[in-house]
């Protein structure tokens, strides 16, 4: 058994630290906690190197000591912490994604219904953005219903023919 003083701990350090941060990091995917455990790592080796017995390669025992630090973590309740409040704080982020991908989406709509011919687009804005029936519509353009349906199908054949191409995020996601 030899005793390790603090200066021999530093070269360990420096030969060691990048690739015991890289194990660290593939099992708890965070740079700072990888950065953490292996600080830990060489302190527990620093205050308990009686215990380490020179039979193999210090490099094995770090790593494995690094392993096991790692997995602990992943027990423990910090971990679970941090993954809960990265779940109910990513939603927000991608609620306010989401509505901004939707506004700009409504935006591209908007302008291609107010490039379609007026009884085209007095159909649509009827029927989909005042929520109102057929027979509404067929009520306020005093036309029958059967040309309310004509004009809406033919409306959304025009607006399909002008927005293809376009790549919709909101189909993306889904």
């Amino acid at each position: 058994m030899v005793l390790i003083n603090i200066n021999d701990l530093k070269t360990l350090m420096l030969q060691f630290t990048e690739p015991l941060i890289r194990l660290a990091y593939y099992y708890v995917k965070d740079l700072q906690t990888a950065e953490d455990i292996v600080q830990e790592v060489f302190i527990k080796f620093y205050h308990n190197q009686n215990s380490y017995e020179e039979r193999g390669e210090l490099k094995a025992f770090l790593t494995t000591m690094t392993v096991n630090k790692s997995k602990d973590y992943l027990k423990s309740w910090t971990y679970r912490k941090v993954q809960l409040q990265n779940k109910l704080s990513t939603p927000t982020s991608k609620r306010n994604t989401d509505e901004l991908v939707r506004k700009d989406e409504q935006a591209i709509i908007g302008v291609a219904i107010l490039e379609l011919p007026l009884k085209h687009r007095e159909v649509l804005i009827y029927f989909y953005f005042n929520e109102m029936t057929i027979g509404e519509v067929a009520h306020i353009l005093s036309i029958p219903e059967g040309t309310v349906k004509t004009r809406l199908r033919r409306s959304k054949e025009l607006l399909r023919n002008q927005l293809k191409g376009i790549e919709w995020q909101a189909l993306l996601n889904e």
